[in-house]
Parts: C-alpha cells; structure tokens; sequence
C-alpha cells in the first residue's frame, strides 16, 4: 500500500470511541500503521470516562494524550464529553457528532462492534451510525450549520468480543507500538493495591495481544487486527497476487 496525499484540514480515518483506551484496544496497531502510510487520522472520545472503576478523569486524559502520541496519531483528540453510560440516541447527540463529522470531514469511520458486554461500545456505534448518516444530508442542522459531508466506509473494530472479521489488517510492523499504548493507560490495566478489581486489571492487554495473534495466524502473518463490515468490500487489485 502506498502512502497517499492528503488535503490540510481533512482527516482520512476518523476512529471513534465511547472511552479512552477503545479505539487503543481494537485499532491500535492499525492507526500506527496507517499515520506511517502518511494517512491522516483522528481519535475522537465521546465521553470522559467519569463512571470507570479506576483512575480520574484527569488521569484519563493525560493518559489518552500519551497513548495518541504513541501511536504518532498528529491531530488533536477530541472528546465530546458526552455522559459516559448515557449514550443515547437524542436529536443533541446526534448533531454533536455529526458536527464533528463535517468539519473534518473524513473518509472513513471506525466505531466499536455493537455486540459487545460494555452497553456503551454498542451504544456508540449506534449514536455515530445516526450521526454519520445524518451528516450526510444536505438539509440537516448540525451546530454549526455546516456543509453535508458524506463518509465513504464506516467499519466496526473489536473491544471486548472475539467475532468473525469481514477483514484483517496485517499489524505485524505496529503490534508494539499499539501494547505500548494501551501501557500509557496505568490506571486502566496495572494492577495496584488500591485497584478496583475489574477485567481491566488481570491481564487484559495479554488477551487483546493474543486476539491479534489469532487473526494474524488466520491470514498468515504475526499480528492483525480484525474489522466488520456491513456492506461488501470491493477489491480493487487482483486476487492472485499481491493486494497490499
């Protein structure tokens, strides 16, 4: 894959989820892949994280920084400060989002699987469902009365579940870069004395690592991260031979 141009202003991926550490967790090595291919991407946090067993918000964020940072992720990460396990589908939320969406403009969203046992994951890909296609519409009011912007692709990543991708993408280079992201997140994955005991804590980066070692196997290489699509995928090259 080469690296392409792209226009100032506008991002080319926008991953997108309901807390700090989401997009790390099932994207990770892909954003670290794809800001070396020269593509702009963005992260974008719905909420602060204020109802999590561990860590401040405070923390949360200066935890969030380091990771996008590690990730060599070059725009600013927004966070909405929506409620966090308050997502739901109201007109406000809705336009927030699809603001967001036409002043960057990108080309491609990621948000969390809907099949997931955090009702937020699911709760979010829901909101940017709505959002994205909202955006989309010429005569829809977001808040700053922007132009429509129409997405090309939104894909869904994996948090907590183990499912069957529509596709893969091959993190062999970057698996490093992602573990050591989702290690900026201490108060999330280290386990202290004073830890509130979660799923979190007991080796949880170990079982994403070996997710991705899963996927990676499936399609013949170390690492990859695995996506769901609901729509057919395109292929552009041809099937026998290189498509990379």
């Amino acid at each position: 894959m080469k690296p392409v141009k792209r226009m100032e202003n506008k991002i080319d991926i926008l991953a997108i989820g309901a807390h700090a550490d989401d997009v790390e967790i099932g994207m990770g090595g892909t954003i670290a892949k794809y800001v070396k291919l020269g593509y702009h991407v963005g992260i974008c946090d719905l909420t602060r994280a204020e109802l999590s067993s561990n860590g401040t918000i405070e923390i949360r964020k200066m935890e969030a920084e380091k990771a996008a940072t590690i990730l060599g992720v070059n725009s600013p990460r927004i966070n909405l400060h929506l409620p966090d396990r308050g997502l739901e589908l109201n007109d406000t939320y809705i336009r927030k989002v699809a603001t967001i969406i036409r002043s960057i403009k990108p080309k491609v969203i990621f948000v969390p699987y809907l099949k997931d046992r955090h009702p937020d994951h699911g709760n979010c890909a829901k909101l940017v469902e709505e959002a994205a296609f909202s955006a989309g519409i010429k005569n829809f009011k977001d808040e700053e009365n922007l132009d429509a912007h129409k997405i090309d692709s939104l894909f869904y990543y994996m948090i907590n579940g183990f499912h069957k991708p529509s596709f893969v993408i091959d993190i062999s280079e970057t698996i490093e870069q992602k573990i050591s992201s989702l290690n900026a997140y201490e108060s999330q994955f280290v386990k202290t004395d004073d830890s509130f005991n979660t799923p979190l804590v007991n080796g949880y980066i170990d079982t994403v690592k070996s997710r991705d070692r899963l996927f990676g196997k499936e399609v013949g290489v170390s690492y990859a991260e695995g996506f769901i699509s609901n729509k057919p995928l395109l292929l552009s090259t041809d099937l026998i031979g290189d498509q990379t």
